[in-house]
């Protein structure tokens, strides 16, 4: 778990109370070109209490977390939403079994920006890592549907985005990045990120995957796209 700042490196954390999860999850990332594993933890808290000793030592601090939902003194859930709070450049990627859809909506409404299944291969892990970093939405079809099922309805529907904010939406649901969007577009970055923050401002919703698994239960694209 060797520190690497260099430039387009990502940096990892793994937050989950069974060791030899770690243990395994350790051993592939760090054989990742371009990834590298910084630390890990046993639970939320000591979690929380890692990445505070690394701010107060001006120490490199992950781009992603990797985070369990179910763990003893503090789950994923709870947090999510602390480290979302006290250091919002992070991004948590949850990692969930297919029974799990009440936490990972949970999850997602505290700040998490996207999931990955326990039982999936090591590659998905790390595409979904790399989504998290690249703006981008990594759905799993079997997860989205129960999660689109669990969803509360928007007080503000659809009916309130303009014909480019639809048209945007699909395609960050899609999986598009803004650089994506804008490219597809032929608009500005800058501009594909404002309307990707009006539509969650008009919707409601506090993250892309939200937006995403909103587009799915309206109907506008399928949880395989």
């Amino acid at each position: 778990m060797t520190d690497d700042t260099s430039a387009g490196v990502i940096r990892v954390m793994i937050v989950d109370d069974h060791a030899i999860v770690r243990r395994g999850l350790i051993a592939y990332t760090d054989t990742v070109p371009g990834l590298r594993v910084l630390g890990e933890a046993a639970d939320g808290r000591q979690a929380i209490e890692r990445l505070r000793q690394w701010q107060t030592l001006g120490e490199p601090m992950p781009d992603v977390v990797l985070m369990d939902l179910k763990m003893p003194r503090m789950g994923g859930v709870e947090a999510t939403a602390e480290i979302v709070r006290r250091h919002p450049s992070a991004k948590i990627v949850v990692l969930t079994s297919f029974g799990e859809a009440e936490r990972v909506h949970a999850a997602l409404a505290a700040g998490a920006t996207g999931y990955v299944l326990k039982d999936a291969e090591p590659e998905e892990v790390v595409a979904a890592v790399r989504a998290a970093v690249d703006g981008e939405v990594h759905l799993d079809s079997a997860v989205a549907g129960r999660l689109v099922r669990r969803m509360s309805a928007p007080h503000v529907g659809l009916a309130s985005l303009t014909a480019r904010e639809r048209e945007i939406l699909i395609l960050l649901a899609q999986g598009g990045s803004n650089r994506d969007i804008a490219g597809k577009l032929m608009i500005s970055e800058r501009t594909a990120r404002t309307h990707v923050s009006n539509i969650l401002t008009k919707l409601q919703l506090s993250s892309r995957t939200q937006a995403a698994l909103l587009a799915i239960r309206e109907g506008l694209i399928s949880p395989q796209s």
